[in-house]
């Protein structure tokens, strides 16, 4: 071992702009101490693997570091972002018990066990929010065993239960931020004091610390069952939008505005096209008569195109013997979503799974 104080070397390349450069920085340095002074760079790339700035760095790394306004950047502001909302969510209703909080296109949702949330809950979560972005809490990360999860989130029923699925974690329902296949993580929120103020299963990366999150703001609420599962119960989800400044967080919600006065079932109503019975069912709309002329024309406007690019039609019965969807593939993929089998005389039938 060399003596206290005697600085050791270490060879990395740190690549911007395409361009890699060939450092030499002294062992134990971490990404921060490279990268810390520039609040553009949230996260760096070693050797393909995303991971915190606090991570240290070795002989040999290939560094890239990742911008805040990088698609992957922003994923990780969003991120962090869902581990605010759930901690101040917390701090105002202690009782919520934590679901996931994954990053989505233009924003985050994080879903929690707790009573329906009114617009004034979400105002309030928002400054919670805000006033833990001021403190500045650096985002921790832990590594612990399996046992050590399990007795940290005891009180936390859905997190329990990623632990044990930790291996079988997907991204479709988002699970897979919070538990992977190999080891598992906690981030803990720790105030300048050293305090820890909140702590998540998570597998990160996150930002070095909340002021990280430039603009961020609560969008809306709804239901949702727990991982995508409609056997399973349904949890408060709450939705957020995160950005790089502040000048894109408004520009995003001016595009939202403008898109909500486009919205197809704002229309449909206000011009008596068409309208949804909650007797029929969601998302089955029933087609007034102007709204029954807007059909016919844009069926035959492309009844005519395909004629004039040489398509033939033919007709075909939208239900069918049980086997031809097994000889097609379909009936073993999306047996879960088609409509249940009709039974005559002992032969089943089928509803065509897609159209």
């Amino acid at each position: 071992m060399p003596p206290k104080g005697f600085p050791v070397s270490v060879n990395i390349s740190i690549t911007r702009d395409q361009s890699p450069e060939a450092q030499v920085v002294e062992q134990g340095t971490t990404g921060l101490d490279l990268f810390g002074n520039d609040r553009s760079i949230v996260a760096m790339a070693v050797n393909g693997t995303t991971v915190d700035l606090a991570t240290l760095v070795h002989d040999g790394d290939q560094i890239s570091p990742i911008l805040m306004t990088s698609d992957e950047g922003l994923a990780i502001v969003r991120h962090s972002a869902a581990h605010v909302t759930a901690q101040a969510l917390q701090q105002i209703f202690p009782e919520a018990k934590l679901g996931i909080g994954p990053p989505i296109v233009d924003g985050f949702y994080y879903d929690f066990q707790t009573s329906p949330l009114s617009p004034d809950d979400l105002k309030a979560i928002e400054k919670k929010m805000q006033a833990i972005i001021k403190e500045r809490q650096r985002f921790v990360r832990r590594a612990v065993s399996d046992q050590e999860a399990l007795d940290e989130e005891a009180g936390e029923p859905f997190k329990l239960e990623l632990i044990h699925d930790k291996g079988s974690a997907s991204s479709d329902d988002g699970s897979s931020v919070e538990v992977g296949k190999g080891e598992l993580t906690m981030y803990d929120n720790v105030r300048r004091n050293g305090e820890v103020a909140w702590t998540d299963l998570c597998r990160g990366p996150h930002v070095p610390h909340t002021g990280y999150i430039n603009a961020v703001a609560l969008t809306k609420t709804s239901s949702a069952y727990w991982r995508g599962d409609q056997r399973n119960q349904q949890l408060q989800r709450v939705y957020g939008t995160a950005w790089a400044t502040r000048d894109d967080l408004k520009a995003y919600q001016h595009r939202m505005e403008e898109a909500a006065k486009r919205d197809h079932r704002k229309l449909g109503a206000e011009l008596d096209l068409f309208s949804f019975h909650e007797q029929v069912g969601s998302g089955l709309p029933l087609f007034h008569p102007k709204g029954g002329v807007i059909k016919r024309v844009m069926e035959d406007y492309v009844r005519t195109r395909h004629i004039e690019e040489g398509f033939l039609y033919v007709g075909t019965p939208h239900i069918a013997k049980e086997e031809l969807f097994y000889t097609s593939g379909h009936l073993p993929y999306y047996a879960d979503v088609m409509f249940p089998p009709l039974d005559d005389d002992g032969q089943a039938y089928r509803l065509k799974a897609m159209n």
